[in-house]
């Protein structure tokens, strides 16, 4: 395994099944906040079902859905039906144990029919997909021809290489790269905006990640696998405070 690759796992595989297992033990009002842990703001998530305007019973496709924390949100406000992919196996026990939701562990083509999604998104996983192409023309695959999918981006600022180092694994297109990107897939951007126009967390958010954060300290601080995620974590924060790299948000449809 190279290093990127164990750098992901860490991430997004064996932390995230400790965070199920921490989350478990939190008061349960703090569970949906700890599991949008680094993938969601409330008022991102709100944008997104906006724009979205999922129906109430119907499926909603998370697609690298991790935790599973932002999917939870989407059924509490809108009463869809969510459906979670991710590549790794951890993310996905951990969304079953932490939330009850249905989760498939999926890398590269998803397990799910074409034309079949209405609506449903995909929160900063596409910095971290090899072949990003790929990635958007299976979420066209299975979008309906009326259907609208959400995708927050992590875009570089600038063209050439970052002042910064990045996490393992993630590469950063352009916002110029990803319009091209979204073209390319047959897709279009019918509304977009940006993540900083969302960066305030309430206070019983910033006080559910405080705890599981703590708790996921006290627990595994000392292991290497906790050590390289808040590595990864961090380098993530510094590129986004010195804006190098912007969360970018976008509502697709189909061409």
């Amino acid at each position: 395994m190279s290093a990127a690759e164990d750098s992901m796992s860490a991430e997004f595989d064996s932390v995230a099944e400790w965070t199920a297992e921490v989350g478990l033990d939190l008061d349960p009002a703090y569970r949906i906040p700890a599991g949008c842990r680094g993938s969601g703001s409330p008022g991102t998530l709100h944008w997104f079902l906006d724009q979205l305007a999922p129906r109430r019973g119907e499926t909603f496709l998370d697609c690298g859905a991790g935790v599973g924390g932002p999917a939870a949100f989407a059924a509490r406000e809108t009463g869809v039906r969510p459906i979670l992919t991710d590549p790794e196996a951890g993310a996905c026990r951990a969304a079953r144990s932490l939330f009850a939701l249905p989760a498939v562990q999926a890398v590269g083509r998803l397990p799910i029919r074409s034309g079949s999604v209405r609506t449903g998104w995909s929160l900063g996983v596409l910095c971290t997909v090899d072949d990003q192409p790929g990635f958007l023309a299976e979420l066209r695959r299975v979008l309906q021809p009326e259907g609208r999918f959400g995708l927050l981006v992590y875009a570089a600022a600038h063209d050439g290489p970052l002042h910064a180092p990045a996490p393992e694994g993630n590469t950063f297109p352009t916002e110029e790269g990803l319009g091209r990107l979204v073209r390319s897939a047959g897709l279009r951007v019918e509304a977009s905006g940006r993540t900083d126009d969302f960066a305030t967390l309430p206070a019983d958010w910033q006080q559910a990640v405080a705890a599981l954060d703590s708790e996921l300290h006290r627990r595994h601080g000392s292991d290497p696998r906790w050590q390289t995620a808040e590595e990864q974590s961090s380098r993530m924060g510094g590129l986004l405070a010195s804006g190098e790299v912007i969360g970018v948000l976008q509502v697709l449809r189909p061409r």
